[in-house]
């Protein structure tokens, strides 16, 4: 775990262990965190840190509840989007390779952190950061590896110095340009993933009569602050075998609320269900 890179949520002045740990915890995490202008947080029992201010919230209970994360956790515990997984991963490995130094590695966004400690796996000799906004999510990712370091945090304020991120990804979360560039060292590397308007298009089918093309197109509200590097498709079918793991489906997506008895119904009557899996990744330097 690194807590070198934390900055103060109120005031953005370094966070330091509050106390000199004795000859019997040298190996020990520290407990507190403390500015040099007082603000102190400590850390939870679960292993991560709350640095998420109290006006930073535009909600009592921010970010997933804890219903959409365990949804979350249970799908992706089943290994079918494994295959995205291992493409994050792959692109990790390649940007690495050329490195001299330990990178650090932030999950913008890292929910409930299957995709962080997949890649923490494969490169266990970087430094890795999980962040999300969601409470819950943050617990959940904690039960996953003791060795990232997990927080609390706003994406658009994230607790972080400046200019000290070598690459950071971003997994089907929203696109904040300026405040990415903002802690990616210069020609560091952002790794986004987003759906294509064929991800999960049997469902969109089944839940609406109209279906219109997305214009979404990060590249372009990137532009002033990054260089496309690369942009990968990762596509593949599964098949949803129970009505279990189609619940779970459900409620993890966007799609799940609008979803009534009626179509649930109709989906599950159609198990096993053929689904079609289409994101980008896409690799942009930062200026």
């Amino acid at each position: 775990m690194s807590l070198a890179l934390l900055s103060c949520p109120i005031c953005s002045a370094a966070l330091l262990p509050d106390t000199v740990a004795t000859s019997e915890d040298l190996a020990a995490a520290p407990k507190t965190l403390r500015c040099s202008a007082n603000h102190c947080f400590d850390r939870a029992k679960q292993g991560y840190w709350n640095l998420l201010a109290v006006q930073q919230k535009k909600s009592k209970d921010p970010g997933d509840n804890v219903q959409m994360v365990t949804a979350r956790r249970e799908f992706l515990d089943l290994g079918y989007y494994q295959p995205l997984a291992q493409a994050i991963s792959q692109q990790l490995v390649a940007l690495t390779s050329d490195l001299k130094q330990t990178a650090n590695i932030l999950d913008m966004g890292c929910g409930e952190g299957y995709y962080t400690v997949h890649c923490q796996k494969q490169l266990s000799d970087h430094r890795f950061i999980g962040l999300d906004i969601s409470k819950h999510a943050v617990k959940a990712a904690t039960q996953r590896s003791k060795a990232i370091t997990w927080l609390v945090a706003s994406g658009a304020n994230m607790p972080l110095d400046d200019n000290s991120i070598d690459i950071m990804t971003v997994v089907f979360s929203r696109l904040m340009p300026q405040a990415f560039a903002d802690k990616l060292k210069k020609d560091a590397t952002l790794v986004l993933v987003w759906p294509t308007d064929q991800h999960l298009i049997e469902l969109k089918h089944a839940i609406y009569t109209d279906i219109k093309s997305s214009k979404y197109d990060p590249a372009a509200e990137l532009a002033s602050l990054f260089n496309v590097d690369s942009i990968t498709p990762c596509t593949f079918d599964f098949t949803i075998k129970t009505e279990h793991d189609l619940t779970a489906l459900l409620l993890m997506t966007p799609h799940g609320q609008k979803v009534n008895e009626q179509v649930r119904e109709s989906l599950t009557q159609q198990l096993p269900l053929s689904l079609s899996f289409s994101v980008n990744i896409g690799c942009f330097k930062k200026r």
